[in-house]
C-alpha cells in the first residue's frame, strides 16, 4: 500500500490504528506505533479506545505537532519556560531576585509613609496598654 497517495484520501477525523497513523502522518518512519503511545501515555496525544483497540486521528496528531512545536524564532537563548511561563536558569533567578528586592523597596516605602491608625492607648506590638494614674 502507497502510504503518500492514501494521506489525501483519508479524512483527518478517521479513526486509525496506531500503526497506520504513525505510516500515515510520518512517512519518513521516524514516527512508529511505539512512539505514538508514548506520545498517549504523555498526555499530548488524544486517542479513542474502540472494542479494546486504540485509535488516533490525522487531526489528533496534528495538534500533538503544534503543541510540540517550539519556536527558534524568538530569542536565542530564553531562560523561561514557554508552555507554563516558570523561570528556569541563572539568568532567569536573578530576574526574580531583582523584582523580589524591587517589590520589597516599594513595601518599605509604603509602610514608612503610612501613618498609624491605631489609638495610643494600643501597643504596636498587639497588646493593649494599661494606663495607670
Amino acid at each position: 500500500m502507497k502510504m503518500s497517495a492514501d494521506l489525501g484520501r483519508v479524512d483527518g477525523d478517521a479513526p486509525l490504528r496506531l500503526k497506520v497513523a504513525a505510516e500515515l502522518a510520518f512517512p519518513d518512519g521516524s514516527m512508529t506505533e511505539r512512539g505514538l503511545k508514548r506520545e498517549i501515555d504523555r498526555g499530548r496525544l488524544a486517542f479513542e479506545r474502540i472494542a479494546g483497540k486504540v485509535y488516533t486521528t490525522l487531526n489528533y496528531i496534528k495538534r500533538m505537532r503544534d503543541e510540540c512545536r517550539e519556536n527558534h524564532l524568538g530569542s536565542a537563548s530564553t531562560s523561561a519556560n514557554e508552555r507554563g511561563g516558570r523561570l528556569s536558569g541563572s539568568s532567569s533567578m536573578a530576574e526574580m531576585k531583582s523584582a523580589q528586592d524591587a517589590a520589597r523597596t516599594i513595601a518599605l516605602q509604603l509602610i514608612a509613609s503610612s501613618k498609624a491608625t491605631s489609638p495610643k492607648s494600643i501597643n504596636r506590638n498587639g497588646g493593649a496598654e494599661i494606663r495607670t494614674k
